[in-house]
């Protein structure tokens, strides 16, 4: 796998880290696929990676309505929902979100993890430079005018295979 670019947008000014959700990045790998909606949230053992994913839902037994796992009530009919329709992780916590795309080991992970996570302390210090100018996620050098633009920084990785 050659991770060719990360790219990351930082949520916040650098100084304000009371917020838990620092960045989002993109990963483009190769020349032909690209992962966005990556988070960068500091937890309670530092920070870490979480991949995009989407809410998980249910039907209501009364009308068939779709809604969040976390409804206490029918978006459709209004009707009582049960509190513990949701499934149980590992931990026996609510499952409520589903990866889109992820890993499927730890080694990959822990790479693709180490990568984003160097990006983004040098977008950090990137952004304490006079004229900094916070780059575009969703624009890619093959875009109409992308990678000409001035101010469009990128922190590529060094690429590499695995």
């Amino acid at each position: 796998m050659d991770i060719s670019e990360v790219r990351v947008r930082l949520t916040h000014e650098p100084a304000a880290r009371r917020e838990k959700l620092h960045a989002y990045c993109s990963v483009t790998i190769g020349v032909d696929f690209v992962i966005r909606d990556i988070k960068i949230i500091e937890g309670s053992h530092g920070l870490f990676v979480a991949m995009p994913s989407r809410k998980l839902s249910d039907r209501c037994p009364g009308c068939g309505g779709k809604n969040h796992l976390r409804a206490r009530f029918c978006n459709d009919c209004g009707g009582k929902l049960d509190p513990e329709r949701a499934g149980k992780d590992a931990r026996g916590r609510a499952r409520l979100h589903a990866d889109v795309a992820h890993p499927i080991n730890a080694a990959c992970r822990q790479r693709i993890e180490g990568l984003i996570i160097a990006a983004y302390r040098e977008e950090i210090q990137k952004s304490r430079l006079p004229g900094y100018v916070p780059q575009d996620l969703h624009s890619f050098p093959d875009d109409a005018d992308a990678g000409d633009a001035p101010g469009s920084m990128s922190a590529s990785s060094e690429g590499g295979t695995g």
